[in-house]
């Protein structure tokens, strides 16, 4: 069994659903070495989550935010954690809601991702700074 593990520091996004694959592949090349695995990606944060969907239509990821800030609104009077802003309890529940991980299996090298799937950031606060993952890729 080989292991492989790094941390990558995402930029700066905006507020939204982001696809960050493209992103990953590059920072764990290592992958191309595993013929059957896995590769766990992990947020270190606690208002931003992950996960996969779409990876074509840019308008699956404004419905995502969209729906999710009508689901989960700001400035409700029962927030009591709102040192940070409106946007911070709201972030920590769709951060919850959506997880902090995501598994993709490895086959021949490659993720073995959906034809239309992606692995998505999903930034929850206005201001957020550069996201840290770590990436851990194992098998055979």
């Amino acid at each position: 069994m080989k292991y492989y593990q790094s941390e990558l520091q995402l930029r700066a996004f905006k507020r939204g659903f982001h696809l960050i694959t493209d992103t990953i592949l590059e920072s764990i090349p290592e992958i191309g070495k595993i013929r059957i695995g896995m590769l766990q990606v992990f947020i270190k944060h606690t208002s931003a989550g992950l996960t996969i969907n779409e990876n074509a239509d840019p308008t699956v990821r404004v419905d995502f935010e969209s729906h999710f800030n009508k689901m989960v609104p700001e400035n409700e009077p029962h927030y009591i954690h709102t040192y940070e802003g409106a946007d911070d309890m709201p972030a920590h529940i769709k951060s919850s809601l959506l997880g902090s991980s995501v598994q993709i299996p490895i086959t021949d090298g490659k993720l073995n991702l959906g034809i239309w799937q992606g692995i998505y950031l999903c930034e929850h606060r206005n201001n957020a700074s550069g996201r840290y993952l770590v990436l851990t890729a194992f098998g055979n």
